[in-house]
């Protein structure tokens, strides 16, 4: 019995990298290449025309970017399978994609294997993330978990905003329902474990990482 192929629509504005994909995927009998888009207005129309069974979407095009092409085409034919592509790994914008409906994130850094295997996943009813997004994920966990603020009560967060209103410490007391001198004590733990010299130096620790 012959296995019917996984057909592919790539949307790229990118002529490479469409092509690039091209020989990669007809040389391999798994694959067939349906269609391809050069933007994101051609890959709303195609993917309603051939109905591929995975859909490789570039993010940055335009007029219409990927992101806005993704939402078009799921809420056209919710059962579409796409695997978001992007220069580079983003978190941020790897996030938005998947939280969008996308079901894989792969770099344009990604090996031509791990494509195919991102490709046979989705199509198997699987999700993909690609090794260099996944080490990312991996590198801000680690600095996460690493950071002061993890280190910092809730109660010495809330000291800290009303630090950063510029209250003094009775005043952040009687905010608080506690005693000038409980104020101070927190004040001394969070510079120490931020290990910082100063309030001017906490205001600013407080806006870098979001407090």
């Amino acid at each position: 019995m012959v296995q019917k192929k996984i057909n592919i629509l790539i949307a790229d504005d990118h002529k490479l990298f469409r092509e690039t994909c091209c020989l990669l995927f007809d040389r391999d009998p798994r694959f067939h290449i349906a269609g391809q888009a050069c933007n994101g207005e051609e890959a709303i129309q195609m993917a309603a025309e051939i109905n591929p069974d995975v859909i490789l979407l570039d993010i940055n095009m335009s007029p219409v970017n990927g992101f806005e092409a993704l939402k078009t085409i799921l809420k056209r034919r919710p059962e579409s399978k796409i695997i978001a592509v992007s220069m580079n790994s983003n978190l941020h914008v790897m996030k938005d994609m998947l939280q969008a409906g996308a079901l894989g994130y792969v770099s344009k850094k990604s090996s031509a294997e791990e494509l195919k295997t991102a490709v046979l996943q989705l199509h198997t009813g699987g999700k993909y993330m690609c090794n260099e997004t996944k080490e990312l994920l991996v590198k801000t966990f680690v600095k996460d978990e690493a950071s002061p603020v993890r280190r910092l009560s809730r109660r010495e967060l809330s000291v800290i905003q009303y630090i950063k209103q510029g209250l003094s410490s009775r005043e952040i007391a009687d905010k608080l329902g506690i005693s000038s001198k409980t104020v101070e004590v927190h004040r001394y733990n969070i510079l120490k474990k931020t290990q910082l010299k100063n309030t001017a130096a906490l205001v600013s620790f407080s806006v870098e990482n979001g407090i």
